[in-house]
């Protein structure tokens, strides 16, 4: 017999729908409540320099190991590393979606999914098209409205480890899936996030 909290997950996912919650939620009360969860649409990372550490493999190195970046980023248009910008990189419509500024783009198109599960723990999830291709599958906790999830060409990027910055909210770490794998292939933590009033010297647009 399922436990209590099991039935309950069962029935609220059950209840889930392509336009609006089974309470009613509608898409804007979604994207409004991640938004606000993040610390306000005034509040979230446009241009930012950001430290970072990353490993390739299903079982990381010893974090020493791992390899380390300083970039600067006004996603979806630029990510500059080493002064350089990374063109044609698609990660650059990830870190959009992961500050949430692609939920804000009045081009992009945002509709309700059927809710899901992600680590045991409901989900409300979104997915935008038009200004990004494919379309990409946003999975925010139901109880907080921080993004948990992204599905996105094929790979499953699973968040956590909330962290903040000038008013700003942000999951730290990432490990990224293949759909359908049975080990990550990827992991990555932001280490350092600084907010950026102008594009630093050197740098062009």
């Amino acid at each position: 017999m399922a436990s209590g909290r099991g039935l309950c997950l069962l029935l609220w996912l059950l209840s889930g729908a392509v336009s609006r919650g089974g309470d009613g939620e509608a898409v804007s009360d979604v994207v409004g409540r991640a938004v606000q969860a993040a610390g306000g649409r005034e509040k979230l990372l446009v241009l930012f320099r950001m430290e970072e550490r990353y490993a390739s493999g299903a079982v990381p190195p010893a974090v020493e190991k791992w390899s380390r970046r300083v970039s600067v980023l006004e996603a979806p248009e630029y990510w500059w590393v080493d002064g350089r910008d990374r063109g044609s990189e698609p990660a650059k419509y990830d870190v959009w979606a992961w500050t949430l500024g692609l939920l804000l783009d009045g081009r992009t198109i945002v509709e309700l999914q059927p809710k899901s599960l992600e680590g045991g723990q409901a989900t409300v999830v979104v997915r935008a098209s038009g200004t990004v291709k494919p379309a990409m599958d946003l999975h925010f906790d139901a109880e907080t409205y921080r993004l948990v999830r992204l599905d996105w060409r094929g790979d499953i990027y699973r968040f956590s480890d909330w962290r903040q910055h000038d008013g700003a909210g942000y999951q730290a770490k990432t490990v990224i899936w293949k759909k359908g794998a049975a080990q990550p292939w990827f992991h990555h933590e932001v280490t350092k996030v600084e907010r950026l009033q102008a594009l630093p010297e050197g740098l062009s647009r």
